[in-house]
């Protein structure tokens, strides 16, 4: 089951996380790290009710954050569509214990059903350049890879920005 989170979410979701985070170092994939996702990040999601978990027998197992704010690092990218009714995908996790099931797939069927009931025009989203698993789950689900973005505090390398026109 998908449904908004709660402020109790919060400490599951840093498990969560922190999980992830710790399973990508393994595989050599730097792309979360002690700065991000962090408490902050995941309680303004909240704050701004964009903050979802998927449970799994009253266990929170992933989370998304599905917003409607523009990162301003995301200004340079020549979008497919305006920037105006846009949908953004963030912090998608499912601990590690339950990847490979098709959770992920889960979760994105939702923000993808959330954005056409909201009549917005696409789906922008992000992930690291060093992590094929990532951009190969986007673009079997017919994301465009449009450009590269950095964020310092994760990581020297590039972030590739994805679209999907609805």
């Amino acid at each position: 089951m998908i449904r908004k989170a709660r402020a109790q979410d919060i400490d599951a979701i840093i498990t969560i996380t922190k999980a992830c985070a710790k399973y990508m170092v393994s595989k050599e994939i730097f792309q979360w790290n002690e700065h991000y996702p962090n408490r902050a990040a995941f309680q303004k999601d909240f704050d701004r009710a964009e903050l979802y978990v998927m449970e799994l027998h009253e266990n929170t197992i992933g989370c998304i954050t599905l917003s409607t704010l523009m990162d301003a690092e995301y200004t340079p990218i020549h979008w497919q569509t305006k920037n105006s009714n846009n949908l953004y995908i963030h912090r998608l996790a499912v601990h590690p214990e339950f990847q490979g099931q098709g959770f992920a797939q889960k979760l994105m069927d939702f923000a993808e059903a959330f954005a056409k009931n909201h009549n917005f025009e696409s789906i922008r989203l992000d992930t690291f350049s060093q992590n094929e698993r990532n951009q190969n789950f986007y673009e079997r689900r017919n994301y465009k890879q449009l450009g590269e973005i950095y964020f310092p505090k994760q990581s020297k390398k590039p972030f590739y920005c994805y679209e999907l026109v609805l």
